[in-house]
């Protein structure tokens, strides 16, 4: 490199973060590097672990210590050096879950300009119900100070009044409504859901009110207080049943039976009736967790007073171009730069340069997340409801608008949620982020990402300590032509597109189950049909509606059903066949905690526990099971507890996070880790793989099974005592189904929402492996997915669109992939068509 040049590459010398095997990699700068590898390979590691981190830390390093405290600090990657790398930001695979009062105008920042249109070009209404016509004097009127900012005069009557502020337009602050504060739904308690199942007696539960912390005993008292707690709740009579839900508050003297035989009396009991127990409870819980519970005994309803729009009714006079606040905000964002237009057309020659400067900033705004595909979203969606894929976009638009230069970017999984039309869109912003001087790293298994790189680098050859080896980089044309390349098959089509054995012509000779839904969202009188023991695919675009179908309809079908809970009324037909049991199986983390670990999510930690208290060095100490428990006193480390780290409190810089010295993050004290099993403590045990672990228990039966399972699903590279939480979305997935295995699934309904999220195309072969499996045993299986692989080898597939919000909500083509891409009518169709084209040329 010459004196003055600029550096090209970020170089990586000695890379140790987890299981990388001590890698050197140059990553070029101003590029799109794609980096590729088998789930759990080290693909997380190179890019979260050491680009991600060593470029924030270096960032941070360089503000001031008062800043640094107050933004979580990221911790020296284990990395021998790391040259020429820029600051870094990262957008990680699962976002957070937005608040109550979070919406798509609110994340995006596109309702802050909205507000100041409204209130700088907008028509308000006088006091005396004269329309003021939209003038430079109204905005002139809102630049000033004190009293005078926004006062105006109508010109038809002469009233003085104020016209409404930006920040009278904002549902978080001034605007909200007085009704429901800004949240636009109110609750309130619903009867039918206090009691669960009307067949059980109230001492067996019957009163499911009563079964929220602090009200176990209430059974007890309304037996004092003359119900019969030993007969079904629907043989109660009409006065015993009134009794149990609007009964007065009173005291009785009751005996409490305990389980070890002894009687506890109680003087002054107070009876709370079910209702009152709810919302007593309501009053007073902090929790998250506590208020979840408590949600559902309560019905959400639109507000009556703002009818869901957030904002104080008055707010709703002031227009623009004929449309108030509220409607603007219903409107899918792909039609704001019509509603551009049209508010320019409405306002006079004097107001367009400030029209064009507020609507310039609005328009600049929508664009990446039109690029994005997220035009069906409006501004008024709640931000809760929103799909992670959706958040990661919206998150990846708000990057690109800032409008940065130099920055390093690492993405995890951009691609998830994402219909493989919108993927060209996606690709299309990642060469704006590199155009305006920034460095790429994608961390995707999706074929068009990988295709469309400048260039790629992939880890492997395998997973876990199989893994963590650089083993093919290049341009993609030179990565096509790598036999050490892994993905190189899905780029060419080489490899193969069929794995499974799909069904014959006869798709429902099993069965189906049906269900309609009259009205939820987009979807008005849909039909879908599902053939039973199959694999069956829901697809379309992201607000299509596939949410909706699955999760909303059949899920809440089938709760209902089995907790003989009234139909939702939004469905208006449902028939189950033969299944009676339901599995919804998401991609949320695993254990909260980093005390789950994947030995204590399966049977396996129990099974140690036994196994390390059964040896003779254990009798002789007087060890129990609880010994052999890093959540124990007896078995934990005393100086970290059990959690293997420490936080370590340094005065005026952020805490820092270490392993503990005293354990060397084993996580148990030094007594119990003398206790040997063919040579090994308990510790060493966990820090084993569970492939090299089957080998180990071979005569622990049920140990083996257990780990023979995880390695059927591809997990055979996790260490026994790895962290759940760590685990990424496919793997806290097909975690998930172990305990499902092995063992009949006839009346069974398994939901994957996703089920690809995170994985490589070769671990989509030991997902579909996995599918077959449990369909074999008789289960049947439904994804909700946009990978065209599992597409290509389902049964059955079950498209919505023909595109997003109030362009999607029908079913555009079902049945057998074979035969749908003979005639494609829809999008998806169209795409799968083309992958089968690709493997078959």
């Amino acid at each position: 490199m010459g004196q003055n040049s600029q550096p090209e590459h970020i170089e990586v010398i000695g890379g140790n973060v987890n299981n990388l095997k001590n890698i050197s990699v140059n990553i070029p700068l101003h590029k799109f590097v794609a980096i590729s590898g088998l789930s759990g390979s080290g693909k997380s590691s190179l890019a979260m672990g050491i680009l991600y981190s060593e470029g924030a830390r270096r960032y941070l390093d360089a503000l001031a210590t008062y800043t640094r405290r107050r933004i979580s600090q990221v911790g020296r990657a284990d990395v021998q050096s790391v040259k020429h790398i820029p600051s870094a930001l990262a957008l990680r695979q699962r976002p957070t879950v937005p608040g109550a009062r979070s919406t798509v105008g609110t994340m995006t920042e596109i309702f802050n300009v909205l507000r100041l249109i409204y209130s700088r070009l907008g028509s308000p209404k006088c006091p005396n119900g004269h329309q003021v016509p939209p003038t430079i004097k109204i905005a002139e009127a809102m630049d000033k100070v004190g009293d005078e900012m926004g006062l105006i005069t109508c010109p038809t009557c002469g009233a003085k009044f104020y016209a409404f502020s930006a920040e009278d337009f904002a549902f978080n602050s001034d605007g909200a409504c007085k009704n429901c504060q800004g949240l636009g739904i109110t609750k309130q308690l619903d009867g039918d859901r206090l009691i669960g199942d009307e067949t059980k007696t109230i001492r067996d539960g019957a009163v499911a009110a009563w079964r929220t912390p602090g009200r176990n005993f209430m059974p007890i008292v309304a037996q004092a207080a003359g119900v019969r707690i030993d007969v079904p709740y629907n043989q109660l009579t009409d006065q015993e049943r009134n009794m149990v839900l609007h009964g007065g508050q009173k005291h009785y003297a009751i005996d409490i039976p305990s389980k070890n035989g002894r009687v506890f009396h109680m003087d002054n009991a107070l009876y709370e009736n079910a209702y009152n127990a709810v919302e007593d409870s309501m009053k007073t819980t902090k929790s998250d967790v506590a208020l979840k519970r408590l949600n559902r005994f309560y019905r959400f309803f639109t507000c009556p007073v703002c009818h869901g729009t957030r904002l104080n009714p008055d707010r709703l006079t002031q227009l623009v171009a004929g449309k108030n606040i509220a409607e603007a905000s219903q409107m899918p964002i792909g039609r704001l730069p019509q509603f551009v237009e049209a508010i320019k057309q409405w306002l006079p020659a004097n107001m367009q340069k400030l029209a064009n400067n507020l609507t310039t900033e609005l328009l600049n705004q929508v664009q990446p997340l039109l690029d994005l595909g997220l035009d069906y979203l409006t501004m008024d969606r709640a931000g809760a409801t929103l799909s992670t894929g959706e958040l990661q976009r919206i998150q990846l638009g708000r990057t690109l608008r800032t409008q940065t230069t130099g920055v390093l970017y690492v993405l995890d999984e951009p691609s998830v949620g994402l219909h493989p039309d919108n993927v060209s869109g996606l690709i299309k912003i990642f060469h704006q982020l590199v155009a305006q001087g920034n460095s790429l790293v994608v961390v995707d298994h999706e074929t068009s990402i990988i295709n469309a790189a400048d260039w790629i680098i992939e880890i492997g050859p395998g997973s876990g300590t199989n893994g963590g080896q650089i083993i093919a980089q290049g341009t993609p044309a030179q990565i096509k032509q790598d036999p050490q390349s892994l993905i190189s098959p899905f780029l060419t089509g080489k490899g193969e597109l069929l794995t499974r054995q799909v069904a014959g012509k006869d798709v429902f000779a099993k069965g189906r189950a049906q269900l309609t839904i009259n009205h939820r969202f987009n979807l008005n009188d849909v039909t879908a049909e599902f053939p039973i023991n199959r694999l069956i695919a829901v697809t379309g675009f992201s607000g299509a509606g596939k949410t909706t179908l699955v999760l909303d309809g059949l899920l809440d079908a089938f709760k209902a059903k089995f907790k003989k809970l009234s139909m939702p009324k939004y469905i208006a037909h449902f028939e189950p066949s033969r299944l009676k049991h339901i599995v919804s199986v998401d991609a949320t983390p695993v254990g909260k905690n980093a005390r789950s670990t994947v030995a204590t999510y399966t049977n396996i930690m129990d099974n140690l526990r036994k196994l390390f208290a059964k040896l003779p060095a254990a009798k002789k100490l007087g060890y129990t099971a609880s010994y052999f428990s890093y959540n124990n006193k007896q078995g934990g480390c005393p100086t970290c507890g059990g959690t293997g780290e420490i936080s370590l409190d340094i005065q005026y810089l952020p805490d820092m996070v270490e392993t503990c010295p005293t354990c060397k993050g084993k996580r148990f004290n030094d007594k119990v880790l003398q206790v040997k099993w063919h040579g090994l403590s308990i510790a060493d045990v966990l820090d084993i793989d569970v492939d090299h672990a089957i080998d180990l228990f071979k005569d622990n039966d049920s140990i083996q099974q257990t780990l023979i399972v995880l390695q059927q699903m591809g997990l055979g590279y996790l260490h026994l005592g790895e962290a759940t939480p760590t685990l990424s979305g496919g793997e806290a997935q097909r975690l998930k189904l172990t305990s499902h295995m092995k063992r009949s699934q006839n009346n069974a309904l398994f939901i994957f929402d996703e089920p690809t999220v995170g994985l490589h195309p070769l671990d989509v072969r030991v997902l579909l492996k996995v599918f077959s499996q449990l369909i074999d045993q008789g289960a049947t299986v439904l994804m909700i997915t946009h990978d065209l692989d599992l597409m290509a080898n389902a049964d059955y597939l079950i498209d919505m669109g023909p595109r997003g919000g109030d362009q999607g909500g029908r079913i555009v083509a079902q049945g057998r992939p074979t035969d749908l891409i003979k005639q494609p009518t829809s999008l998806t169709t169209k795409y799968l068509q083309k992958q089968f084209l690709l493997y078959n040329k």
